[in-house]
């Protein structure tokens, strides 16, 4: 996941939790072959919906709110969906394809990483990006490029577990993880989340 996708998803959270607030209240390694940057990358879907549905399996992404960011990082719903999900498109800006899907629960733990404070414990929430991310540092939330000592690392199609310490228990969480088996991200810090790698 690029930082600038992680911006948008930061963005989409804080959307997603007010609008949530609004309704209850009126109702690795990195050698590996799979975490290396394909040679030749798909084409970046033009049309937002398509591209956002691409993050997350069809009977899910079908019935889930769209939403884009505008260059000044202001969200807009594109499509209101009927299931609490929401998905986001790619990212024009990055180089990879990134788009991504997320649950409720996970949008309240992205509204917490947001503001700076401890995620809501013991709610688990799932993220998809089933098109993969480029680039993100495994071990400082907010990094916003790559530097000697914030552990970059490439990912592929993946799914993300956040909000359960007790989830992470046995996984790799060293620094430079395998990235085409499951492992801990941020860990040692409150948004430690399991990112497990699946095939496209």
């Amino acid at each position: 996941m690029t930082s600038k996708t992680f911006r948008s998803l930061l963005l989409v959270g804080a959307v997603l939790a007010f609008s949530a607030c609004s309704k209850s209240n009126s109702s690795g390694t990195g050698g590996t072959a799979a975490t290396e940057t394909k040679a030749t990358e798909p084409a970046k879907s033009t049309d937002p919906i398509a591209s956002a549905e691409s993050a997350a399996p069809g009977a899910l992404a079908h019935n889930a709110s769209i939403m884009t960011a505008d260059t000044s990082g202001a969200m807009k719903t594109v499509r209101q969906g009927s299931n609490g999900w929401t998905c986001i498109p790619d990212d024009p800006g990055t180089p990879g394809t990134d788009p991504m899907c997320m649950d409720g629960n996970a949008a309240k733990w992205v509204q917490a990483m947001t503001a700076h404070k401890p995620p809501p414990a013991g709610t688990p929430g799932v993220m998809y990006m089933l098109e993969g991310g480029t680039d993100a540092s495994n071990t400082d939330p907010y990094a916003a490029k790559p530097t000697a000592d914030n552990d970059w690392i490439k990912t592929g199609p993946h799914i993300m577990i956040v909000g359960s310490k007790e989830m992470l228990a046995g996984y790799p969480s060293g620094a430079k993880p395998d990235t085409a088996a499951p492992y801990v991200m941020w860990a040692g810090t409150p948004y430690a989340h399991l990112m497990v790698p699946v095939k496209s």
